[in-house]
């Protein structure tokens, strides 16, 4: 796999460097799961993991070599041989090869205080800890990926040795050679002038290894193939120790459509979204949605200004089409919003409001009146849907309240804290019907829950299909102590999706009356259209 000209070749350490983030930890099937989806992706190379440390990661290498891998070379991590031992006697190098994958990924030190401190050994003897592991390896048949660990800490503190630690690896018969970003604390001058050094020494070809202790992960990543490099290092989503690694959702799309490199095809480039977001649900990572290129709102637009600019034109408030990276353009309603805001919503959401200036005005109004007051509709946007279609007439309630009482009733048992009981009672109007129903629940939002369902599900059974997946309460001026207003998020799903409704209110249950109902006048809304 040796193309280079326009292409830079990625190495995908998400199963290896990626899990040492905080937080993260992988099963074997979450790590096979991730690398299918990273081959279907097109990535070149794709490390599994570290073999010699435990063992879980050599039962994936194990249960890799019976995958048929559609693009991706597999690659096993591990470190040079110990002080004072033979590279055939070292476990760590034995289980690299026991690993049996075509390419392996070894480690060696490039900064002389770890030499000396770290592993305290000797420069020399260092120099053949590389030379030695490095030969074993290539002796075997390996792609051998050499990651020279602290290279530009290491170069700045003694660059003459940093040096001969990549020549050792080179004369040893290395594939690549890897400059390293430990600590993350280089800056992009300094990794152009120091890669653009080693070029004229180093002939076999050059890769990067960066991480992001200074946000500078991917500024230095694509800064080092501006200088010649032909392999970048990083992880999905930037994950990794510390402060993570070069992200490459961000790092790909820079160096294709930004810097004219070719890294995966296009077509596959369009599934760099979904990849990003599979990775973060098999992490049980919360996706971040500021994130660049992929995240929610890459492509999000608030101020009236922006959204009346893109509608003539997107490129006056995008870099880039989100379509080409797979992600989709969004207009948010808020305190912010214009009329192209809310033109762009309703007819985003098929309601035709765009000859009624006079209403429009309203809405822009009543929108801004609300946000005044807490509500918050571009984190809830089924709210924000009933709220235009009410105004502009199109809807329908599904059911209206008579009445609602709620008990909570505190029993002492011998003295101590005892239980709390919550029992809601509801009377309904669907129709012409009056409904008169309770039910207790754990807290009276759970019990004004359980009794709207006890009431409403003989009418529309299908309410059995959503459930609430999110609840989230907000104090918006805590000077007002236990009688602020609260803002109350409710996040519901069925089978098909999940959506989000708001309520406000100085007391929680109101609040949380207006966020449910508008969840299930949503979910029924939904219904009604799918039947038409």
């Amino acid at each position: 796999m040796r193309f280079f000209g326009d292409y830079v070749l990625i190495y995908d350490t998400t199963l290896r460097d990626g899990t040492q983030a905080e937080g993260i930890s992988l099963t074997v099937e979450d790590k096979l799961k991730i690398a299918r989806k990273l081959d279907e992706l097109g990535i070149h190379y794709i490390e599994g993991g570290w073999p010699g440390s435990n063992p879980k990661d050599m039962e994936f290498f194990e249960r890799a070599r019976k995958f048929s891998w559609k693009q991706a070379r597999i690659s096993a991590f591990g470190a040079t041989r110990k002080a004072g031992m033979k590279a055939g006697d070292d476990p760590n190098i034995r289980a690299l090869l026991e690993a049996e994958t075509p390419v392996v990924a070894v480690v060696g030190k490039s900064w002389d205080l770890h030499v000396t401190t770290a592993l305290k050994t000797t420069l020399e003897e260092n120099l053949s800890m590389i030379r030695e592991s490095v030969g074993l390896l290539k002796e075997h048949g390996r792609e051998v990926v050499y990651d020279a660990e602290h290279f530009f800490d290491g170069y700045k503190a003694n660059p003459a040795y940093a040096l001969e630690t990549l020549r050792a690896a080179e004369g040893a018969g290395a594939d690549w050679i890897v400059l390293c970003d430990t600590n993350g604390g280089a800056l992009p001058d300094e990794v152009r002038e120091i890669t653009n050094r080693i070029r004229r020494f180093i002939r076999k070809p050059l890769g990067i290894h960066t991480h992001n202790d200074g946000d500078l992960a991917v500024a230095n990543s694509i800064t080092a193939v501006s200088c010649g490099v032909r392999m970048v290092q990083g992880t999905i989503n930037g994950f990794g120790e510390r402060c993570g690694n070069a992200n490459l959702c961000s790092v790909i799309p820079n160096l294709q459509f930004k810097m004219g490199y070719r890294c995966l095809e296009e077509s596959s480039l369009r599934h760099l979204t979904e990849v990003s977001r599979y990775v973060s649900e098999i992490a049980n990572m919360t996706p971040l949605n500021s994130q660049p290129f992929v995240g929610t709102s890459a492509f999000a637009h608030k101020g009236g200004i922006h959204v009346s600019a893109i509608l003539k034109n997107p490129r006056t408030y995008e870099h880039l089409d989100p379509e080409l990276v797979g992600n989709s353009r969004r207009v948010l309603v808020s305190e912010l919003a214009g009329a192209s805001n809310i033109n762009y919503k309703a007819q985003e959401l098929g309601i035709d409001i765009s000859q009624d200036g006079d209403r429009t005005r309203e809405l822009i109004a009543e929108i801004k009146e609300l946000e005044y007051r807490g509500y918050q509709f571009e984190g809830a946007e089924a709210s924000l849907e009933l709220l235009l279609r009410r105004g502009c007439g199109q809807y329908e309630e599904f059911f209206t309240l008579e009445s609602l009482k709620i008990l909570v009733e505190k029993r002492p048992e011998n003295g101590n804290g005892g239980g709390i009981n919550s029992e809601a009672m509801i009377k309904l109007r669907v129709g012409d019907q009056i409904i008169h129903t309770a039910a207790e629940g754990d807290g009276p939002v759970n019990a004004v829950d359980n009794a709207l369902r006890k009431a409403l599900e003989e009418f529309y059974p299908c309410l059995k299909e959503m459930h609430l997946v999110d609840y989230k309460v907000r104090v918006l001026d805590g000077k007002d102590g236990t009688r602020a207003n609260v803002r109350v998020l409710i996040e519901s799903a069925d089978s098909t999706g999940t959506w989000s409704t708001v309520g406000v209110s100085e007391n929680i249950i109101e609040a949380s009356w207006q966020a449910l109902t508008d969840s299930m006048n949503y979910f029924l809304l939904r219904r009604c259209r799918k039947k038409d």
